[in-house]
């Protein structure tokens, strides 16, 4: 299952969930710390691996920084 990140619109927690997009469908993702169901969804890169252990951010191809923005 993927891992998916949200940040809390009341407290500003971000936290992770593992979860399918269908029981995210079901109710509302619910905030770790206050318990808010007034999340967002946000969007991160992820990393993968090349050859012999190379690991390089998925954005570092496509133009993406490290922090989450365009270059």
């Amino acid at each position: 299952m993927p891992i998916y990140e949200y940040k809390c619109r009341e407290c500003n927690t971000q936290f992770e969930i593992i979860t399918t997009s269908a029981e995210q469908q079901k109710e509302p993702v619910r905030c770790t710390k206050c318990n808010s169901p007034n999340t967002g969804k946000i969007i991160s890169s992820s990393s993968y691996r090349l050859n012999k252990g190379t690991s390089i951010p998925a954005g570092a191809l496509s133009g993406c920084t490290s922090r989450g923005g365009f270059s």
